[in-house]
């Protein structure tokens, strides 16, 4: 009898998430009749999460089965595919505390989730539980391939990596496709003309290529097209969110002459140009959101209210196909059918220009044999410097994590471009501190408390 495939979701109670990505997986014949076992800390969400699965199960008329689990490694046992996406210490406490401290030292933030002084602190609290999933997983599904969904991205693939090289991991976001489609509709073409070719970092990742299909089956380099559009005012157009106009990448694509995966309101806080002390103009220029993320979480669990009682009530839950890359990997592992993904991995010489051991994403070939990066070569000198610049903030947080030496914690705030374009070493150590202390038990014991006296 033919073994079916048992997919785990560590953090099953990010519901709405976890609901898309079983959603695609259902919809793929290869994975319908598949075993999911759900588990989380919080017994309501996994409750919550359970019911959307089972009627997703009877809409979609599938023969796949879910259960529940509080433990995470009885949930892990024999997986073939673990599904990770939580946050440690949610929007309250730790959220707010990676924002508000900042504040007090004038230190502003947009998204504070991937780099910069909330990136680090997000970093330091994720990377543990991560490894220990990790360590469960190669005591009880050695074979598992992790598709991980978290943030800090880069640090937590890096970390992994490094850690428990053995580990089948591939870090995942969907702001390379995602943004390929806003482009595609700024320009007024059908996404599906569009062909591109991308390669860097998590979040920082560029377009090396991005061209339109012609009738003759040639292809033209759209780069002139968005530039002249921009300077014309008819882009960027307006996005899914009014607060956050697409102004930053632009520009950006002007000096750089590539334009960036991830959004315009994460950019702005990877690069010391946009957000300034005394320079309001500039915020206002690229409307840049100061205090994006605890807004959009704000925003989240008021609609989850109601979310969550819609789908209590509901006999059928209808379910579209996202743009998420899970469903698609299970089924290219699985069947051996190939696809192509873009995915975050340990850089192992993908792109020469950057360290081997970073974490690169990169288009990866999906197939029986698994995740396979390919290679891209040389970025062009001014994308790699720019990237190497978060690398540093990167690096330096694994250090931290790895050697547990606290130093390091300093060091990698010292080095972030937007801390370091704001605040002297005297209040990045201050802050540091302050941040270390406010968030306690949530860091893993060796981080907490206050810096060494430093030599004179």
């Amino acid at each position: 009898m033919a073994r079916h495939p048992r997919i785990t979701f560590i953090g099953a109670g990010s519901t709405v998430f976890m609901k898309n990505i079983v959603g695609d997986v259902l919809q793929r014949p290869s994975l319908s009749n598949a075993m999911i076992a759900l588990m989380d800390i919080n017994p309501q969400r996994l409750e919550e999460s359970a019911i959307v699965v089972n009627k997703l199960i009877a809409t979609l008329g599938v023969k796949a089965k879910a259960e529940t689990y509080s433990d995470q490694k009885k949930a892990l046992a024999g997986a073939d595919f673990v599904v990770v996406a939580f946050q440690i210490g949610g929007y309250e406490p730790c959220t707010v505390t990676d924002f508000e401290v900042p504040k007090k030292y004038g230190l502003r933030q947009t998204i504070a989730d991937t780099l910069g002084v909330g990136g680090i602190m997000r970093g330091l609290r994720t990377v543990p539980h991560l490894w220990k999933i990790c360590e469960d997983m190669l005591a009880v599904c050695p074979e598992a391939i992790m598709l991980q969904y978290v943030n800090p991205m880069a640090i937590n693939t890096w970390a992994i990596s490094e850690k428990y090289p053995e580990i089948k991991q591939v870090g995942l976001c969907h702001s390379v496709q995602g943004t390929a489609m806003e482009l595609a509709h700024d320009l007024d073409i059908p996404y599906e003309e569009i062909r591109y070719r991308s390669a860097g970092i998590n979040h920082m990742a560029f377009y090396l290529r991005f061209e339109h299909r012609q009738p003759d089956g040639s292809y033209r380099n759209l780069y002139p097209d968005l530039v002249r559009a921009y300077r014309e005012g008819r882009a960027p157009k307006p996005g899914w969110n009014p607060r956050c106009p697409n102004k930053v990448r632009y520009e950006m694509l002007t000096r750089l002459g590539y334009f960036v995966t991830e959004s315009s309101e994460h950019f702005a806080e990877y690069t010391p140009y946009f957000i300034k002390d005394g320079r309001p103009d500039l915020i206002e220029k690229f409307g840049i959101p100061l205090d994006e993320y605890p807004k959009r979480c704000i925003e989240q669990i008021e609609r989850w209210k109601g979310q969550a009682e819609a789908y209590r009530s509901a006999d059928r839950i209808e379910v579209e196909q996202s743009k998420e890359y899970a469903s698609s990997i299970m089924n290219s592992v699985w069947t051996g059918e190939p696809s192509v993904i873009y995915g975050n991995v340990r850089n192992n010489g993908c792109i020469t220009s950057l360290p081997n051991n970073c974490a690169a994403e990169v288009p990866c070939l999906v197939d029986a044999s698994g995740i396979q990066p390919t290679y891209i070569g040389e970025l062009p000198p001014q994308l790699t410097a720019l990237i190497r610049t978060n690398i540093n903030v990167q690096e330096l947080t694994v250090q931290a994590l790895m050697t547990e030496n606290r130093e390091h914690i300093y060091h990698a705030a010292m080095m972030d471009p937007h801390t370091a374009a704001e605040l002297d070493l005297d209040q990045i150590w201050s802050l540091v501190d302050e941040l270390l202390a406010a968030h306690g038990d949530w860091l893993p014991a060796w981080a907490r408390g206050s810096a060494k006296v430093r030599a004179a």
